[in-house]
């Protein structure tokens, strides 16, 4: 006896949910990263090295909503759910594109930070599951769209301590781009019955654009004083939307550490430790707005219960005499107790981060081969430079893979007469997955390549304003400034395998694939598929705009499909290529 369509779509729903990873349909796309371990890989196979340079557009869904497009789609029993730039959402079919129904998204506020864009919804249990920009979570009925609950998690303009207008009058600077404002990009995480998210815009406050529009050529950050929020990570009834626990990134007791002279690995930090220290009595309650925002979704044991979580920079970003110490548990991964949110251990990349090296790459979760055996390990690609591999029960840090850039006056501070380092805040590697391969026991990482200039500025105290110091950051003259894809061989200790270079700025996260094929995005609009062997170019396609988000794949009716969104990102705005709202869905003709 057939099964209706919607009760189907249900029933798989359901099963998903109770059997997070374990009953999996290897044709699905059911969460970000496939499953729960953020590996972004998939066993397809009817895609491969000898036939991808026949893919084509099988289908194009237009959102309408021209912007920052960067959600990875999720693909569960056929219908395909995917969020915009300004948190509506729609689910289509997924083998031909036709609309089943849309959620037009209402905001509360137009006070979000920095340009809007959403990075995914969640599907479980025969909901759909968004975190929004204006600060709410919002389940909705698989099958119709309907709300089924909206819960309010944070009004972000609570707490601004200074208008973006008034910050602008004061530096004599363009337009200011973001605040002190709190909401959501990722994608949530659904696990145990919670719903699982953390906001960003914990750790910047007040940001003036660059003339370019954006953050990368120039701007001004880390303005001195309390304008930066708390960063936490919620979890939520999954029937309710009942908030259950919350754990905040920055410790209210003891923030200040063991202020570190070196990284956990050893990298000397240069710090001015006596400063700090002197500095510490009239700054006991920096950690009430110390940041710590949280980009993107964390991964998942089950058995063990916990996930993990990168967390972001420090506020004021790039100015650290203001907020002495270490800067528990900022620009650190974390393991909570996923029934809690208890912390079970950290690893803390970057303390006292003055950079802007979040930890926003999301973990993955791997066995890592030791002399030992295999160990149970979580992973990380960082904005430093380097791929780290730790324990998953302990956070020992197992593996360290070698630099995947050119690494200059790492750790340096900022200077009034500037520093350059690289990499710069955009990092090496950014908030944009790493695909793993767990067959050839190789990472993809999408590699930026670029230094910044980090200067220390003041603007003279006046009438009763004392005088203000902020950081400014640009694109350091004379140094290169490239995208590559690099493939980490964390079988062999973390050693690079091979390493190709981007036509244009990399961007949205890599997807392999078991047929050897591995799918990146350029700014530039070019979808490329690599051989995972060699990092030779097999395929690419221009999409039309910028790919923003992570491309997926999936299978039906025996087809395999790719799906990416093309819609650029504010860097791309920046660099002189334009804004889309396409997505795209690729097949092999019938």
């Amino acid at each position: 006896m057939l099964m209706p369509n919607t009760f189907r779509r249900g029933l798989t729903a359901l099963i998903l949910a109770s059997l997070p990873g374990a009953a999996l349909a290897a044709d699905d796309w059911p969460m970000f990263g496939r499953d729960h371990t953020n590996q972004h890989f998939s066993p397809l196979t009817g895609i491969d090295r000898g036939n991808v340079k026949a893919l084509r557009p099988a289908w194009i869904f237009q959102t309408g909503i021209t912007g920052y497009f960067q959600a990875e789609p999720v693909m569960v029993d056929g219908t395909l759910y995917v969020s915009t730039t300004q948190n509506h959402v729609a689910a289509l079919d997924a083998r031909s594109g036709r609309v089943l129904w849309t959620y037009t998204h209402k905001a509360r506020t137009e006070k979000i930070f920095g340009p809007p864009s959403n990075r995914g919804v969640a599907v479980s249990g025969g909901k759909v599951f968004e975190a929004t920009m204006d600060g709410r979570i919002i389940a909705l009925d698989a099958a119709t769209g309907k709300v089924l609950w909206d819960h309010e998690a944070v009004r972000p303009e609570e707490g601004e301590s200074e208008t973006a207008s008034a910050l602008a009058d004061t530096l004599g600077a363009g337009t200011v781009q973001g605040s002190s404002r709190l909401g959501f990009k990722m994608p949530p995480l659904v696990a145990d019955g919670l719903v699982i998210v953390g906001v960003a815009g914990a750790g910047y406050g007040l940001h003036v654009e660059d003339a370019k529009g954006g953050l990368d050529g120039g701007a001004v950050v880390g303005i001195e004083g309390g304008y930066g929020r708390r960063g936490w990570l919620a979890a939520y009834d999954a029937a309710t939307g009942a908030e259950r626990w919350r754990w905040y990134v920055t410790k209210s007791d003891g923030w200040e550490g063991a202020f570190s002279a070196t990284t956990p690995d050893g990298v000397p930090l240069h710090r001015d430790i006596a400063a700090e220290k002197a500095a510490a009595p009239a700054h006991p309650e920096a950690w009430r707005v110390g940041g710590g925002s949280l980009w993107m979704t964390p991964a998942y044991d089950r058995d063990l219960g916990l996930i993990y979580v990168g967390t972001g920079n420090p506020a004021p970003q790039n100015f650290g005499l203001s907020r002495p110490g270490d800067n528990l548990y900022t620009m650190s991964l974390v393991a909570l107790d996923v029934r809690t949110g208890q912390l079970r251990w950290y690893y803390q990349q970057v303390p006292h981060d003055e950079w802007g090296y979040d930890v926003a790459s999301p973990p993955f979760l791997l066995d890592q081969p030791t002399p030992q055996g295999p160990v149970k390990a979580v992973a990380q690609g960082s904005k430093t430079g380097w791929l780290y591999v730790h324990d998953r029960m302990t956070g020992k840090l197992l593996a360290k893979s070698e630099p995947l850039i050119a690494q200059k006056n790492l750790y340096a501070p900022p200077t009034e007469t500037g520093t350059v380092v690289s990499p710069g805040p955009l990092g090496a590697i950014s908030w944009h997955p790493v695909a793993y391969d767990a067959q050839r026991g190789t990472a993809f990482a999408q590699v930026r390549h670029g230094a910044t200039t980090y200067v220390v500025r003041t603007v003279p105290a006046s009438g009763d304003r004392p005088a203000i110091r902020y950081t400014e950051t640009t694109e350091a003259k004379g140094e290169p400034s490239f995208s590559t894809l690099t493939a980490v061989d964390l079988a062999r200790g973390g050693a690079i395998k091979w390493t190709v270079k981007g036509g244009s700025r990399l961007s949205g996260g890599t997807l392999a694939t078991a047929s050897g094929l591995v799918f990146s995005g350029e700014e530039d609009g070019h979808l490329d598929a690599h051989d995972a062997e060699t990092g030779a170019i097999l395929w690419r396609f221009q999409c039309g705009a910028g790919i923003g988000g992570p491309p997926i794949t999936y299978a039906l009716d025996g087809r395999q499909y790719v799906a990416v969104a093309a819609g650029g990102a504010s860097f791309t705005k920046g660099s002189g290529f334009g804004t889309g709202d396409a997505l795209v869905v690729f097949a092999l003709p019938d």
